[in-house]
């Protein structure tokens, strides 16, 4: 069985500058040699960098200021670590658009953005890393999906949907990739607490409200458990307790049961 180790590795980062992905920076910082930080937000992104190598002097970190959902500057992304000779051997797709409320009242451009930053953006990344990690014998990938992927979920719609195909893809490429040294972990956290869930919602009517609850987990243990789930070369991670309780009876559900439940939180949304 493939295992990757995170000591002396090369981590990129999307989505580095809040949230999950910043705590991904910081939980790695003591352990890879480099890090690569991506987000849209440079000043962010250079507070990151500050703390991290404040705490860590040996520590090499780079940041590319990037719009993931521009394809262009996913590949200008790439192109700027090939020039640099930065091998990537953890690539950890983490940047994530979502949006909270009815689907006939979204914003066409939020679509679209969300298509390209959680789907065309991580597939492309993947798929651009991914031979000089074959090539090298070595390397894991962990794909941020979410728990929304397991089921329809009215007033997530779109969301759900993308993340439904970030599960799907990494379960294909893992098996594609069995024997040659690169491991792939879906990453499928239920409500976590940081900025995204304030981001997503819409001021409109029938967006959804969202409370604090004991499915909640914090970004500390969602990072932990995706951490743990790469070494030890785990398919899948469900941080919490009540959540992997909650998505394994999702999956033994049948199908019709799951369309009612849907049916009945687009009522009360």
């Amino acid at each position: 069985m493939s295992t990757f180790h995170f000591d002396g590795c090369s981590a990129l980062i999307t989505g580095a500058s809040a949230g999950i992905g910043r705590e991904f920076a910081h939980q790695l910082a003591g352990r890879a040699s480099s890090l690569v930080l991506v987000a849209r937000r440079r000043e962010r992104l250079e507070e990151l960098r500050a703390e991290l190598t404040k705490a860590n002097p040996n520590l090499n970190v780079h940041i590319r200021e990037t719009d993931l959902s521009d394809d262009r500057a996913v590949i200008e992304l790439f192109d700027s670590l090939e020039r640099e000779k930065i091998a990537v051997d953890l690539l950890i797709n983490n940047a994530g658009l979502g949006d909270l409320g009815l689907f006939a009242t979204i914003e066409l451009q939020r679509v679209k953005e969300m298509l390209a930053v959680n789907v065309t953006a991580l597939t492309l990344l993947t798929r651009l890393l991914l031979p000089g990690m074959i090539a090298r014998k070595s390397g894991a990938i962990l794909n941020v999906s979410s728990s929304a992927g397991f089921l329809p979920l009215a007033g997530f719609a779109v969301y759900a949907a993308t993340k439904a195909y970030v599960t799907s893809f990494s379960e294909a490429i893992r098996a594609e990739l069995r024997g040659t040294g690169v491991t792939v972990t879906a990453l499928c956290p239920g409500p976590v607490h940081t900025e995204f869930a304030e981001t997503a919602r819409r001021s409109v009517a029938g967006a959804p409200k969202t409370v604090p609850g004991l499915s909640h987990v914090s970004a500390q243990e969602v990072v932990r458990t995706a951490l743990a789930a790469v070494e030890a070369n785990r398919a899948l991670a469900i941080p919490g307790f009540v959540m992997k309780l909650g998505m394994t009876l999702v999956r033994i559900t049948p199908m019709p049961i799951l369309r009612f439940a849907s049916r009945f939180t687009a009522k009360r949304s």
